[in-house]
């Protein structure tokens, strides 16, 4: 096989990415499970990048989130680089995010952060994802370094961004999640936050055209 285009290099209508020869059986018993992953992989490369595109305008990374395929997470995470973007955890072992039922499990956000803050590395951030602006204030007091809106419109992530750029005593980052789709990516990014991580560039990303031709 030769390549004729890297891993996240432009390839447009028609362009050829690969020659590849030999026994004409052999290629096409490969044939579908190839043109499958490279159009799947592809697709979300070229999604991710439609939101690269407008978020770095605002200097906001584009993050994966964990919604991605079974057996197909590292390669999926790998397209979301090709496309621009950058991945969230791999999974729960390689960052601290106190989420919803972490926060209803242990009474509060004051009492998980309280749990976990003293059993976590120094270098390892503390991620809390918040719904109201109640949570907000609570996750600021307790000093959290990483602040994910969850599903907040655009007049909410507004507010809260200044609302977490007046309080938190040290430099917070600002992430939104939940219903980032094109549509909303511009008013987001606008809106001054640092990270905006959307499930769909991995779950839902369409797939991109690719098929092989003899010569």
């Amino acid at each position: 096989m030769e390549k004729l285009k890297k891993d996240g290099q432009f390839a447009g209508n028609s362009d050829v990415i690969c020659m590849i020869s030999g026994p004409t059986l052999a290629i096409l018993s490969g044939e579908r499970t190839s043109l499958n992953f490279i159009q799947h992989m592809s697709g979300i490369a070229t999604f991710t990048r439609k939101f690269t595109e407008i978020a770095d305008r605002y200097n906001v990374k584009i993050s994966d989130t964990r919604k991605t395929g079974p057996g197909l997470r590292k390669i999926e995470k790998y397209a979301v680089t090709c496309g621009g973007g950058f991945n969230h955890r791999f999974g729960l072992f390689d960052g601290i995010l106190i989420k919803d039922n972490h926060i209803a499990s242990a009474g509060g956000i004051t009492e998980a952060f309280g749990k976990i803050k003293n059993k976590t590395p120094h270098n390892l951030k503390i991620e809390v994802e918040v719904k109201t602006f109640s949570e907000l204030n609570e996750a600021i007091a307790c000093g959290a370094d990483i602040i994910m809106l969850d599903n907040m419109d655009h007049v909410q992530i507004r507010q809260a961004v200044e609302i977490i750029r007046q309080k938190a005593h040290m430099p917070c980052l600002v992430e939104v999640s939940g219903g980032v789709n094109l549509e909303s990516i511009e008013e987001i990014c606008a809106a001054g936050v640092d990270i905006v991580s959307a499930g769909c560039i991995t779950h839902s990303a369409p797939a991109a055209d690719f098929s092989l031709e003899f010569e």
